[in-house]
């Protein structure tokens, strides 16, 4: 049973995604209105790239959404794709050398090419492996760019702790920022052994695999209607959607999301939080005592709680992270450093 607490690539890149904007297949009514993709790319751009950048986000028109500052720095570029192409978008994969493969036997770095909904095309991909690729290739930033936040806080949480070993004065603006973290993970103001229990990542094996079981590999109605990877239960009637096959004596829904990301900070943040986590969280905190690596095969057997499977859900998690060779991607990282606007806020 599911619980719920309360949330680059080279410059090619950036030309690859424009270019896709020409192959995408015309807008339809949707019931959830998360309709764009965006891409966060690093480095600096050229007065003659910045010209050729210019021209595309003209041709392209008002589907085309893009920073003020982009021609200037080429930091970042969001793209308004309101019917995202499985097709084109494995294209652009390619083009920014993306490739699951690599990033799984060669520890490739990840591109920021982040998706805020998958495309509803990904059943018309008839090569198993194919499909399976595409599908972690779409979600592994996300999670990626979740626990980079997670560890940035950790980051400061250690600063503090060792300014409080040190007898040093801890600042106005920490205390402050402590107080809003015990808020938000719900744990006593001043605990900071509850706090690191709590401020952690989930390695990207685990995430991945309950992704593709929770989704449907991307194809479910709750992830296409809702961005709902994860499956997470509500029962609040607002932003929810209601499971066609629910138990007569059940009254919860599947809490929908604008955009993907959400989708996956509020996954996140539920592992860290709720009680029925208490063994995940311990078990991944023992890891980190003894210099262990978060193992997603091993966090997986302390996730019974999650569905109404049970011991069934953890083998079948298992199965898909040994399948798919996942347990690789738990050292995944993002290529370049996070914008200025995904750096971690107080």
């Amino acid at each position: 049973m599911k619980f719920e607490h309360g949330a680059l690539g080279t410059l090619g890149g950036v030309i690859a995604i424009l270019i896709g904007l020409n192959v995408m297949a015309p807008p339809q009514n949707e019931t959830v209105a998360a309709k764009r993709v965006a891409g966060y790319v690093s480095g600096h751009a050229s007065r003659q790239v910045s010209d050729q950048i210019s021209d595309m986000v003209t041709a392209a028109g008002p589907q085309l959404s893009v920073p003020e500052n982009l021609l200037d720095n080429a930091k970042a570029i969001a793209v308004n794709w309101q019917n995202p192409d499985v097709h084109a978008l494995w294209q652009a994969y390619r083009q920014m050398n993306y490739d699951f493969k690599d990033v799984v036997e060669k520890n490739a770095l990840v591109p920021r090419v982040a998706l805020t909904k998958l495309p509803r095309n990904l059943n018309t991909i008839s090569e198993v492996e194919k499909r399976k690729a595409i599908f972690f290739k779409m979600v592994l930033p996300l999670v990626l760019k979740v626990n980079e936040r997670i560890r940035a806080d950790r980051r400061r949480l250690w600063k503090i702790r060792y300014r409080e070993a040190t007898s040093l004065p801890i600042v106005a603006v920490d205390r402050l920022w402590l107080a809003v973290m015990a808020e938000r993970y719900n744990v006593k103001r001043g605990n900071l052994n509850a706090l690191f229990k709590r401020v952690d990542i989930v390695p990207p094996s685990l995430a991945l695999a309950q992704a593709a079981e929770e989704s449907g590999w991307g194809t479910s109605r709750f992830v296409q209607e809702g961005n709902a990877i994860f499956g997470q239960w509500t029962f609040s009637t607002q932003g929810a959607l209601e499971p066609k096959s629910r138990d007569e004596d059940k009254n919860h829904g599947i809490k929908a999301f604008d955009n993907l990301i959400e989708s996956v900070k509020a996954y996140v943040h539920n592992l860290n939080t709720h009680r029925a986590y208490r063994e995940f969280r311990a078990t991944r905190s023992v890891l980190r005592r003894v210099g262990a690596p978060l193992d997603g095969l091993v966090l997986a057997a302390k996730l019974k709680r999650y569905s109404q499977r049970g011991w069934d859900y953890v083998l079948t998690l298992r199965s898909i992270i040994l399948g798919n060779g996942l347990r690789e991607l738990d050292d995944a990282r993002l290529r370049g450093n996070p914008a200025p606007e995904e750096e971690p806020v107080a």
